[in-house]
């Protein structure tokens, strides 16, 4: 039998937080010992989730509380600019798996420059891996420092990596037109934006400035050390949850479509998170809402030399919370399913 790791969670309550808990309180090898909220100390859990009132979890406390000692692994389903202040001094006491963008970039020129802020342990961003799984699951395993990716990065990158490693695509004229359910945008999020007494909203936003693009560019050349050029049009939508990311690309002479469909397929042939869907399959947010999945779907375009490739997560799910303990399974030599399928 294994013994449970102790595991904590600060920032419990929020969109990301509260699907944590509820993965990692289903897991079967995992003793939730903390639970960090910053608004709300000594209330039940289950007043933000009931469905976890079957889960035997401590009462919130406040974030600040939490000292390294009380757990072996901490998930910070924190805001950017808030979990670099607790890495500073969590850092080689215990494994972090951090959900913001604190530690996602390797410069801190770029972190200062894209989030306002400055960063207050710069000499700790290469300590963490990058943890998307199925492009680097070995540094994963070899890391006791996590920083899981964006969804928006998630949703691109899955499709995007294997065919520019291949030389399939020409990598100077990308158009990734992306669309998110507004929990993308955190609690905060103001409803009014998205729906009136009358009728629903949708709006494109920070087209080709969001903050993502440095981290959807600086994975993009690590995995093809070419120039790279794509413009980033993000929409919030007027559902809870879900990612669409619908990428336009050129095909490289010679490339059809069936030799992307083949690398994709061959690429991820053992990863049971990511599926690349033939033309019989249906490709919508209903498809893959509450799953830890990535679906990939190609289509044709008018123009022999173009192709659609449409890539949809849950942003809440695969996107964040779901990585999250996938990266944990990794980092624990746990099975990489467990707890993340039958989400439902």
């Amino acid at each position: 039998m294994v013994d449970k790791i102790k595991v904590a969670v600060l920032g419990s309550t929020g969109f990301v937080g509260l699907e944590l808990v509820n993965i990692l309180a289903k897991h079967p090898n995992v003793e939730i010992n903390f639970l960090g909220s910053e608004n709300y100390p000594n209330e039940n859990i289950v007043n933000f989730n009931n469905t976890l009132d079957s889960y035997n979890l401590p009462k919130l406390s406040y974030n600040k509380d939490f000292k390294p000692s009380f757990s072996e692994v901490v998930f910070l389903s924190l805001p950017h600019g808030i979990s670099h202040q607790y890495v500073k001094n969590f850092y080689n006491k215990l494994k972090i798996i951090d959900l913001s963008a604190d530690f996602r970039l390797d410069s801190d020129k770029i972190y200062n420059e894209n989030y306002e802020k400055i960063h207050l342990c710069p000499e700790l961003l290469d300590k963490f891996v990058y943890g998307l799984p199925e492009i680097n699951k070995n540094n994963i395993k070899n890391s006791s420092n996590i920083s899981v990716p964006g969804c928006y990065p998630t949703s691109i990158l899955l499709p995007l990596i294997p065919i520019l490693k291949n030389n399939l695509i020409n990598p100077k004229n990308i158009i990734i037109d992306s669309k998110s359910g507004y929990s993308g945008a955190g609690k905060k999020f103001n409803l009014k934006n998205i729906k009136n007494s009358l009728d629903y909203n949708f709006y494109n936003y920070n087209t080709n400035t969001h903050r993502h693009i440095c981290e959807i560019k600086q994975e993009l050349l690590k995995n093809y050390n070419n120039k790279i050029n794509f413009s980033f049009n993000p929409h919030i939508l007027p559902v809870y949850r879900g990612m669409m990311s619908t990428i336009y690309v050129d095909l490289n002479d010679g490339i059809l479509l069936y030799h992307i469909q083949k690398i994709l397929i061959d690429y991820y042939k053992n990863s049971k998170f990511v599926k690349i869907l033939d033309e019989n399959n249906v490709c919508d947010f209903f498809s893959v809402q509450h799953t830890n999945n990535c679906l990939i779907k190609l289509f044709k375009h008018h123009s022999d030399n173009k192709i659609i490739i449409v890539s949809l997560i849950d942003n809440l799910i695969k996107g964040a919370a779901g990585q999250a303990v996938k990266c944990f399974n990794i980092i624990s030599n746990f099975d990489e399913e467990i707890s993340l399928t039958n989400l439902k």
